[in-house]
């Protein structure tokens, strides 16, 4: 093991399917990489206390429109909507934008389906803002096969123009709709989820889920349809995720960037090709998020990558003890954590150009001191 590589795993911590994490990161060490952001709405996230991401229902309508319009065009005098204020700590936006800004990181943002037109530009996949979980009727299975063959196309387009790809979502609510996902897949994710409150709710999600799971019907199925359980109870970023890393797979590696949201996206991926003719190569996927995820004591993300099974689940080591600024201490205390590819763009940051987890600060906060 080279001395560039021991250094890299101080900066990266891998938690589950160690040797295959370490082969990943060898293959893609100095690699350059591009990153997709999906953006998607499920009505989950307009219930009152089930996320921190925007303070208010209506703020959440427009969290993924404000954090894309900030990823494109970074700290503006006059945005068209501005970041939704959170109760406590800053929008992970800060953390994707600047690593994107300073480390020349292309990047890509599709509209899955949101309730209102992005202010910037998006490849629009003609998709649909979800319902709610608790309908059982999340999305109709039409829109459901569209949006995945419109990730499997762009996944292929994508991913011969780089040595990776970094898939990154903001769907407001997401981690309900993860759990929603799993298990209707038959995964028992109950209280192993993640949320942006420093505590997570998890009472309030799985009564949420238990209830649109028995409006469809899944619960009583021994072999499950993946297009099934999305159109029930998920969200529009969650197969455009799977159709694109299915198809990336088979060019280079898939940096999946996030939390429980994208460890949900694996499972789908695992029983989409096992349930359809299609294939992956599923090794060059892995899962990369935070430490704040990865090590949450409210939520289980290690075991629920076990369970899961397969997955390598990485981590930047970024710490923000020694901020100058309290929102980004916020995240030490659980708030926030991790959103719009956060954790998996500071990998990249530290696979690619070799950044330590302080020299990423200093790039978050030199962005963070722009703003008004």
């Amino acid at each position: 093991m080279g001395q560039d590589f021991v250094r890299l795993l101080k900066m990266i911590f891998l938690y589950s399917q160690i040797l295959q994490g370490q082969s990943w990161l060898r293959r893609y060490q100095g690699k350059q990489a591009r990153f997709a952001c999906i953006l998607g709405f499920t009505a989950t996230g307009l219930i009152p206390g089930i996320s921190a991401a925007g303070a208010t229902p209506q703020d959440r309508e427009y969290t993924a429109i404000a954090d894309a319009e900030f990823l494109v065009q970074g700290v503006q005098a006059t945005p068209q909507h501005s970041l939704p204020h959170l109760t406590t700590g800053a929008s992970p936006v800060f953390i994707t934008r600047a690593i994107a800004e300073s480390c020349q990181l292309p990047t890509d943002i599709f509209n899955a389906g949101l309730l209102h037109p992005p202010t910037v530009e998006a490849i629009d996949l003609q998709g649909m803002a979800a319902n709610c979980v608790s309908s059982g009727r999340a999305m109709n299975k039409e829109i459901v096969k569209h949006l995945f063959q419109q990730g499997m196309k762009w996944g292929a387009k994508l991913a011969v123009t780089t040595d990776y790809l970094i898939i990154g979502e903001c769907v407001v609510g997401g981690t309900t709709t993860a759990l929603a996902v799993l298990s209707g897949l038959g995964v028992n994710a109950s209280g192993m989820v993640n949320s942006s409150h420093p505590c997570c709710n998890h009472e309030q999600k799985w009564l949420i889920v238990q209830q649109g799971l028995q409006k469809s019907g899944l619960n009583n199925l021994s072999s499950v349809d993946p297009f099934d359980v999305v159109a029930a109870v998920g969200d529009p970023m969650q197969i455009v995720a799977a159709g694109m890393a299915i198809t990336a797979s088979r060019h280079g590696g898939v940096l999946l960037a996030g939390g429980t949201q994208m460890l949900a996206v694996y499972a789908l991926i695992k029983q989409i090709i096992n349930y359809t003719p299609l294939a992956a190569e599923i090794e060059q996927i892995v899962v990369g998020t935070t430490r704040w995820v990865a090590e949450d004591s409210t939520g289980d993300t290690i075991k629920l990558a076990q369970k899961i099974g397969g997955v390598s689940l990485l981590a930047t080591g970024l710490n923000f003890a020694t901020s100058k600024y309290p929102s980004f201490r916020a995240y030490e205390a659980g708030y926030v954590k991790e959103g719009v590819g956060a954790g998996g763009c500071a990998i990249y940051a530290h696979l690619a150009k070799g950044k330590t987890s302080i020299q990423v600060l200093n790039i978050i906060e030199n962005l963070f001191a722009q703003y008004p």
